[in-house]
Formats: structure tokens, sequence, C-alpha cells
């Protein structure tokens, strides 16, 4: 058996959380829940095959917000949910999130997340994709546990279409000719599909009904997509130490990013030129012009305005919830996932 050693909620946010006053706050409000979290994180890792353990560990234990886990919190709290079933669910939201990292990273031949090592880079490809199996497995196995269809039916959605999302962004790989809606259709599966179920788990749990459930629905895939398009800003204008990968990744695998389509639409012809064989082509063989037309020709502006946006969607659709702390995180949080230099 090789026991899971989480490092605590406080630390796993990292440095840089510890300079945000949002995230010190919420890392304090949830410090006690999310210790319950990491209990069952580490009784659920266990294991009889040692590699199994190991490379969960390694991956769970580097770090990361923990946004998603502490939205099944944070709502479960807010529609007044006083149970323990919180936990459970925050823990099987964030082992699906894990499990997509590992066959992400094997996808994309990445090498370096969160400032560490990837797992494929450590264990190898396919040690990285079968413990991803193991631990959506788990995570189904977890989801009985509570025993509500509804709950069940959200995640195995959600995992379904993630994993659509993970081919769409395949197939766009390369491509220079898709559009801003193609490419918003892409994270909202991706990315903010995950956000969206673990708000609506939480309000599940704690007896909303549909039109307050699907209120909160709508907030998680707001801040999804508002954090997935600052997370395309910071591809081009992050400090590498502090947002955890090689600055210009997005541009080097070829992905054609809401930044990149702006400047396709507004740069001039040699702009244009470039970012389209950058795309075509992968690699970064022009990054520095293609970067100094990015920050200089609006496109970063642009997509901070359409996460901003998604910021006040995902804040309105809070309007339903009584008045109580949790609340007031879910509305900074959403404020957090725009304003974040990591």
């Amino acid at each position: 058996m090789t026991q899971c050693r989480l490092a605590p909620y406080h630390s796993q946010v990292g440095l840089q959380a510890k300079r945000s006053g949002i995230m010190q706050a919420l890392q304090a409000f949830l410090a006690a829940d999310m210790q319950r979290v990491d209990e069952v994180i580490r009784a659920r890792l266990h294991s009889d095959v040692a590699l199994v353990g190991q490379v969960a560990e390694y991956i769970i234990g580097s770090g990361g917000k923990r946004l998603r886990p502490a939205l099944v919190l944070l709502t479960a709290g807010a529609v007044g949910y006083r149970g323990s079933h919180q936990f459970e669910m925050a823990a099987v939201v964030e082992f699906i999130h894990t499990a997509t990292l590992l066959h992400d990273d094997v996808v994309d031949e990445s090498g370096l997340r969160r400032g560490q090592a990837t797992a494929n880079a450590l264990f190898g490809n396919a040690a990285s994709v079968l413990v991803g199996d193991f631990l959506y497995s788990r995570a189904f196995q977890m989801m009985v546990s509570v025993g509500d269809m509804r709950i069940m039916q959200v995640l195995s959605d959600a995992t379904n279409v993630i994993a659509e999302g993970e081919v769409l962004q395949l197939m766009n790989c390369n491509n220079a000719d898709i559009t801003e809606q193609d490419y918003l259709h892409v994270i909202r599966y991706k990315t903010a599909k995950l956000f969206e179920a673990a708000a609506r788990i939480g309000a599940l749990l704690g007896g909303a009904d549909e039109t307050l459930g699907a209120a909160m629905a709508d907030y998680g895939m707001h801040l999804g997509t508002a954090f997935q398009l600052i997370d395309d800003v910071l591809d081009y204008s992050g400090d590498h130490t502090e947002i955890g990968k090689n600055i210009g990744d997005d541009l080097a695998e070829g992905k054609p990013t809401l930044p990149l389509l702006y400047l396709m639409e507004h740069g001039s012809a040699h702009e244009v030129a470039l970012v389209r064989a950058a795309i075509e082509q992968g690699g970064l063989d022009h990054f520095d012009d293609i970067l100094a037309a990015i920050h200089s020709g609006g496109a970063l502006e642009y997509t901070r305005e359409r996460a901003r946006q998604e910021r006040a969607l995902a804040q309105a659709a809070l309007a339903g919830l009584p008045d109580s702390s949790y609340r007031q995180h879910l509305s900074e949080l959403a404020g957090f996932a725009v304003s974040r230099t990591y």
C-alpha cells in the first residue's frame, strides 16, 4: 500500500496564492472543510498496486488552486447543506480533474505543470494514462456512495462532455480557421464543464430547487470560462515561475487560443501570416514578433474583457442565494478568476 501524503490545503494553494487577499480569505474560510476533503482523498487513493499510489500522490500532492473541490463546498454551504457528503463529492471532482491533467499532459507532450515535472515526464506516458483511468474509475465508485442518481448523472454527463472537449481541442490544433465561437465551445466543454458540475452538485446536496440549481450551474460555467480565458492571457503575459509552465506553450503546440484569434482578425497582413504559420506548423520560430503583436494590438485586453463579461454573468447568477459568507466568497472567487496572475 502506498500512503498518500497530501500537503495541507494552505500549502497546496502555493506561495502565489498567499499574495492574494481573496485566496487567503478563502483558504482560511475553508481550511477545516478542505482538511476533511484531504482525508477522503488520502483514504480513497489506496491501491495495492504501488505505482498507482505513487503517480496519483505525485500529481494530487503537487499543488494547484483546488478551486473545483472548493466550489463544491462553497455552493453546498451557500444553499444550507451541513452534511458530510460534500467532502466525498469534492474529492470526486478533484479526482476527475486530476485524471484529465494526467491525460492532457500525455496528449500535449508536456514536461512542466505547476512549476514541476509532469507525471508523464517522471513515470512515462503509459503509467500516466493508466493511473488517470484509475482515478476516473475510483471517482465513479465514490459517486455511488452518495446514493443520489441526480449527482451521478451530473458527474457522468460532465465527464463525457469533458472527453468530447478534449477531442474537439485535438481537432482544432493547427487549425487557423476556427472562430471565436468555436473556441468558446471547446473551453466550455473542456474546462468550464467541471466547474459547472461542481457548483450544481453543491446545490443538489443542499436540496436546491431546479431554478437555483440551474443558476449555480450557470455560475460555475461562467466562472470556468473566465478562468480559462485568463489562462489564455497568462500564456502570453505571465511569469513562468508564477504560472508554473513555459510562456508560449500554447503557440508551440499549435493551439489557436483567443488572443491569437483576435490578432488573426485585427492584425496586419504580416502579423496574420505569422500567426497562421505558427498555428498550422507549431513551434516558436517567430514567437517574439507574435508576442509583440499580441501586446501592442489589443489581443490581451480583448481577452481580459471577455473574461470580465463572464465574471459579471457568474456574479449575477448568485442573486438567488441568501446573503452569507459562502455567497460572498463565491462572488469574490469570480473576481479572483479574472484578476489573478498565476
